[in-house]
């Protein structure tokens, strides 16, 4: 049975996907067609339905739970690694003029749908001056004046202070001392279309290529390396050890409580619309 599946060409996405499409495990009959895209792109997609399995932003999650449920494995949760608001000047003027409410800063944002793009708005309900922009190119846009304050996602943040740039805050930071609980960035879901029986098949297929990308974590490298942004083995593996951890091989109850508090708050603030389906694969 052939599949269409989509993830980004992030490191982290590579590394627990290169297993299971170069079928280094048993994928149980499964094929798949890979499509590789930005996080944005992706979300888009879910809206449409286009794919079988994809990753998305939580986010974007509430606005395609009608046509996607959420694995237990795959996903990218965890303390320490939101998005973070960075800016070419004073850090801390403008992290004032953002309390006091300033709507005059522009802000380049990595997707209206993003998980970032949430906490953004949960911390800074007044920040509306925002720029979409393809999240490798936000750190430029700051660079060059396009926008006063730039969210960035995924590796950059391990970049941003090498061309001179500053942190105003770390939103995932700002998650973590609010709720106590690990942030929810991206899930893999797969199409309510699809059958019951295949979409646990592609559960298990997931959990056991994440499994083997921890026990050989060289495996995939010159896959990794193919698709990554030009940075270094050392990068690509901090980048890694970011944002792919035991939640990436089972939410688990904790896992589940952080998504389920995520939405709670983003559906009281009134930053997504109530969701009446089951969020998780059911056992």
């Amino acid at each position: 049975m052939k599949l269409t599946i989509g993830f980004s060409p992030c490191p982290n996405d590579t590394f627990i996907f290169d297993a299971l499409i170069h079928h280094k495990i048993d994928t149980e009959e499964l094929d798949f067609e890979v499509f590789y895209d930005d996080v944005e792109t992706l979300n888009q997609k879910a809206f449409r339905g286009e794919l079988d399995i994809t990753k998305l932003s939580y986010h974007a999650f509430a606005y395609a739970a009608d046509k996607y449920i959420l694995l237990d494995a795959g996903s990218a949760l965890g303390f320490g690694v939101g998005p973070m608001l960075i800016c070419k000047g004073n850090a801390e003027k403008l992290k004032a003029r953002l309390e006091a409410g300033d709507t005059s800063l522009k802000i380049g944002i990595p997707g209206k749908y993003t998980t970032a793009n949430f906490l953004l708005s949960l911390a800074y309900p007044d920040a509306t001056n925002k720029q979409e922009l393809v999240f490798s190119d936000i750190e430029n846009a700051v660079l060059d004046g396009r926008v006063d304050v730039g969210l960035i996602i995924h590796e950059n943040r391990f970049t941003y202070q090498d061309k001179g740039l500053h942190k105003i805050i770390d939103l995932g930071d700002y998650w973590e001392k609010r709720t106590g609980c690990a942030i929810p960035l991206g899930g893999i879901v797969a199409n309510r279309n699809l059958s019951l029986d295949v979409q646990h098949k592609i559960n298990r297929v997931l959990k056991r290529s994440v499994e083997f990308a921890f026990a050989n974590p060289k495996s995939g490298l010159e896959y990794i390396r193919s698709h990554a942004q030009e940075m270094s083995e050392e990068v690509m593996y901090k980048h890694i050890d970011l944002y792919v951890n035991k939640f990436s091989v089972d939410l688990g109850e904790e896992g589940k409580k952080a998504v389920k508090l995520l939405f709670d708050t983003a559906l009281e603030k009134g930053i997504i619309p109530s969701v009446s389906e089951s969020l998780f694969l059911n056992k």
